[in-house]
C-alpha cells in the first residue's frame, strides 16, 4: 500500500483561540431557531428542552477546545531498560465531527513512536486523539496535529499515525456510500526516511503488503 508522505502540521492548541466565545443562552437560541428552520415547533412538549440539551452535548462533542495535548503528554517515564524499538498504540476509537457539515465521523487511529530516552503512559497517546478529535476537524488535519503534538512535546526518532474513519457527511446525505472508509497516514523520522520501518508499521497495523 502506497501512503504518501508528508510533513507534520505545526501544534495547534492555541490557533482557534482569537474570539468571543457566545454565551449559554444565545446557544440555545440559536438551536431554537435551527428547530424552526428545520420546519418543527421549538416550544411543543417533546423539544422545548432540546436547546438545553444540544448545548449540554455539545459540550462533551467539543471539549477538545478545552484541553490541550501537551498537558497529557508531560509526564514521561525513563526507566524503560534497554527498550529502543516501536511503540505502537493501534486501534484507538474515537469520534469527530466534519467542520464541513458538523456531522460526525468515527473512526479508529493508530498511533506509534520510536522513543529516546523517555516514554509517555500508553492511555495518554489515546488522549492526545480525543483531544484533537473533539473539535470540528478534518481527517487529514486531525492526523496532522496528533503528529505534530507528539513530536513537540516527546521529541522521538519518529512518529507514525494513521486514521481510518466513516464520514456520516458521506453516509447520510450527498453521495450516500454506506461502509466507505476514508484512510489518511502522516510519518516522521524513522518511519518516513526508512522504507522497511514505515512497512512495518503498516504491517502491524494490518496495512501491509504481507498482512
Amino acid at each position: 500500500m502506497d501512503v504518501p508522505i508528508k510533513k507534520p502540521l505545526a501544534a495547534p492548541d492555541d490557533a482557534r483561540r482569537g474570539f468571543a466565545r457566545p454565551s449559554r443562552e444565545a446557544a440555545e437560541a440559536a438551536v431554537r431557531t435551527l428547530i424552526a428552520w428545520a420546519g418543527d415547533d421549538p416550544d411543543r412538549p417533546g423539544l422545548i428542552e432540546t436547546p438545553q440539551r444540544v448545548v449540554k452535548a455539545y459540550e462533551e462533542f467539543y471539549a477538545g477546545y478545552a484541553a490541550k495535548a501537551g498537558d497529557a503528554l508531560e509526564r514521561t517515564f525513563e526507566d524503560v531498560g534497554s527498550y529502543d524499538d516501536i511503540v505502537l498504540v493501534r486501534d484507538i476509537p474515537f469520534y469527530s465531527h466534519c467542520e464541513h457539515h458538523m456531522v460526525p465521523f468515527v473512526g479508529k487511529a493508530h498511533v506509534a513512536y520510536f522513543p529516546t530516552e523517555r516514554v509517555v503512559g500508553l492511555s495518554k497517546l489515546a488522549r492526545v486523539v480525543d483531544v484533537f478529535a473533539r473539535r470540528l476537524q478534518t481527517q487529514e488535519r486531525l492526523t496532522g496535529e496528533i503528529i505534530a503534538a507528539i513530536d513537540e512535546t516527546l521529541k522521538p526518532r519518529g512518529i507514525a499515525v494513521m486514521i481510518e474513519a466513516e464520514h456520516q457527511c458521506m453516509t447520510l446525505r450527498g453521495v450516500h456510500k454506506h461502509g466507505a472508509s476514508t484512510v489518511t497516514a502522516q510519518f516522521t523520522g524513522i518511519f518516513r526516511d526508512d522504507p522497511a520501518e514505515q512497512q512495518r508499521f503498516l504491517t502491524l497495523v494490518g496495512r501491509g503488503k504481507s498482512a
